[in-house]
């Protein structure tokens, strides 16, 4: 007698929504597997022109946003005064319009390599955090990854990155 009123009843209703998270979670990491980390980076609210071209793989868990970004070297590139440098791995975690704990991009500034730890949108912006610093920038100047190339050194095909100096 004591054993059936001991027992827990679930609801059918959590029942079904429990099964429709489980079937969203499954479909959404199986469609993961056709995106390009361009695309991934899109659906963010982020630009493609914040990873150079070159990714070779991407590692997204979608329930924390941690990622890894592969390039098969590292890439350097500048514009005007504005001088990045992308890691082989590039680490850190996404959420939208956020990446933070971010691990191996640099920008140079007064000759001297500096780890971005945060990129926000802001609006029309996005912003570079390094450490106390940040600078803004024009979410257009981001529209083309810049390519990288021959041992590791790119060029800019467009105009991504503006000046830490003003202009562009």
């Amino acid at each position: 007698m004591g054993s059936a009123l001991s027992q827990k009843y679930i609801p059918p209703m959590a029942i079904l929504i429990i099964l429709i998270l489980k079937h969203s979670a499954l479909t959404t990491a199986a469609s993961l597997d056709n995106r390009t980390a361009y695309e991934v980076l899109q659906d963010y609210n982020f630009p493609v022109g914040l990873l150079p071209e070159g990714v070779k793989g991407y590692d997204l868990n979608i329930i924390t946003g941690e990622f890894s970004v592969y390039f098969d070297y590292t890439c350097s590139f500048e514009h005007n005064h504005f001088h990045l440098k992308y890691n082989p791995t590039v680490k850190g975690s996404i959420s939208n319009g956020k990446i933070f704990g971010l691990n191996g991009v640099y920008e140079k500034r007064f000759l001297l390599w500096l780890e971005i730890d945060q990129i926000v949108r802001n609006g029309d912006d996005i912003v570079f955090s390094v450490g106390a610093l940040s600078s803004a920038f024009p979410v257009t100047d981001f529209e083309m990854s810049p390519q990288c190339g021959g041992g590791g050194v790119g060029k800019l095909r467009a105009k991504p990155f503006a000046s830490l100096y003003g202009g562009s």
